[in-house]
């Protein structure tokens, strides 16, 4: 792994710490649970893809720059 991939992953981490909660925004597979899920973080892998266990019971993961979640915390950014 490159250091712009690890250092990219190091800040993934430091975002999304396993426990922390997120909401579902958008997420580009066809077994994506609703817009809206709620989850609890498991880990971020070392390529970057962040790894939550859904409300529904499904462990899909997230792909940054793809999919897209936010901290319960957090607000949408606006376009």
């Amino acid at each position: 792994m490159d250091e712009m991939n690890r250092k990219r992953v190091e800040v993934l981490r430091k975002q999304y710490p396993p426990g922390c909660t997120v909401v579902l925004v958008s997420m580009d597979d066809e077994f994506a649970p609703p817009k809206g899920t709620k989850g609890k973080v498991i880990h971020v892998d070392d390529i970057g893809s962040i790894h939550i266990a859904w409300e529904t019971g499904s462990t899909l993961g997230v792909v940054p720059g793809v999919d897209m979640v936010r901290k319960l915390d957090e607000e949408i950014p606006r376009k």
